[in-house]
């Protein structure tokens, strides 16, 4: 799980190619990034409906009042320009970072090695239909697409490993799921999200890495597991997050931006509160 998933040669030219992705050196773990930073925040609409709520609003105060320079541009991703589907799920991480490496793309869509090029912190995240997980099959298979708990581990493990050992300098930082509301889930798909993102939490999230959580499924969820809480939703049957909770956490995952960067990933708050 440690080691990488490319051949030798791959990963030294993808090293070579891409000095400022940082390929080769110790991690960047809690030492904090100094000078310019730039953040990439990858999103589609839940990510854009926080976006929204305020968080370039808090770096530019955050800057003004600090003295920093946190530049957070919002990205979408995948942008699909080329077909690739609406979809930011684990196994479009795993397609687009793991299954793509160096020159190669799948349809135009930016790989880990052309962002990590760009910026120094990357945030990424699903849109809430990850949280709807089917019943293991007993046919784990890290390059379905199915949505099991066992393909998402599989997908997960192969990304950690592609995160700490080719871009050990780079921080990165994933938002636990966005949550399906009773409206528009199951009880027993609700149940294994719940499982899958404890085990995100728990076991897959270690410190002293590069790699660090936003515990949006908690934010989410809070007073309703294992549902997204109807009065953060949009509607009964739409769980965007609504105006009044994008508000609410855009300073938490902006603030669980700056502990990353300053050297408290391990030690602040999981959910920015």
């Amino acid at each position: 799980m440690r080691k990488s998933f490319f051949p030798a040669i791959l990963w030294m030219s993808s090293c070579m190619a891409l000095v400022l992705s940082g390929c080769g050196g110790s991690s960047a773990g809690e030492d904090p990034v100094t000078g310019t930073v730039r953040i990439a925040y990858l999103h589609h609409s839940t990510g854009g409906n926080i976006w929204g709520g305020g968080v370039p609003a808090f770096f530019t105060d955050y800057n003004n009042v600090h003295g920093t320079q946190y530049e957070i541009t919002a990205i979408t991703y995948p942008d699909t320009g080329g077909g690739y589907p609406w979809a930011n799920y684990p196994y479009d991480y795993w397609n687009l970072w793991v299954n793509h490496t160096g020159a190669s793309q799948d349809r135009g869509e930016l790989n880990l090695d052309q962002i990590a090029a760009s910026y120094d912190v990357i945030v990424f995240k699903h849109c809430y239909p990850v949280s709807a997980i089917n019943a293991d099959d007993g046919n784990p298979d890290i390059a379905s697409s199915y949505q099991t708990s066992a393909n998402y581990q599989l997908q997960y493990a192969a990304l950690k490993a592609r995160m700490k050992n080719d871009f050990p300098t780079r921080k990165f930082i994933l938002w636990t799921g966005a949550a399906l509301n009773a409206g528009s889930t199951n009880l027993a798909n609700a149940q294994r999200a719940e499982t899958f993102f404890n085990w995100v939490r728990n076991t897959w999230d270690e410190d002293g890495d590069n790699i660090f959580i936003w515990d949006f499924y908690a934010l989410e969820t809070a007073g309703a597991a294992p549902y997204m809480n109807d009065a953060y939703a949009s509607a009964v049957n739409d769980p965007h997050p609504n105006a009044t909770f994008s508000a609410t956490v855009a300073p938490y995952i902006a603030q669980r931006i700056v502990d990353v960067i300053e050297g408290r990933g391990d030690t602040g708050s999981i959910t920015g509160n």
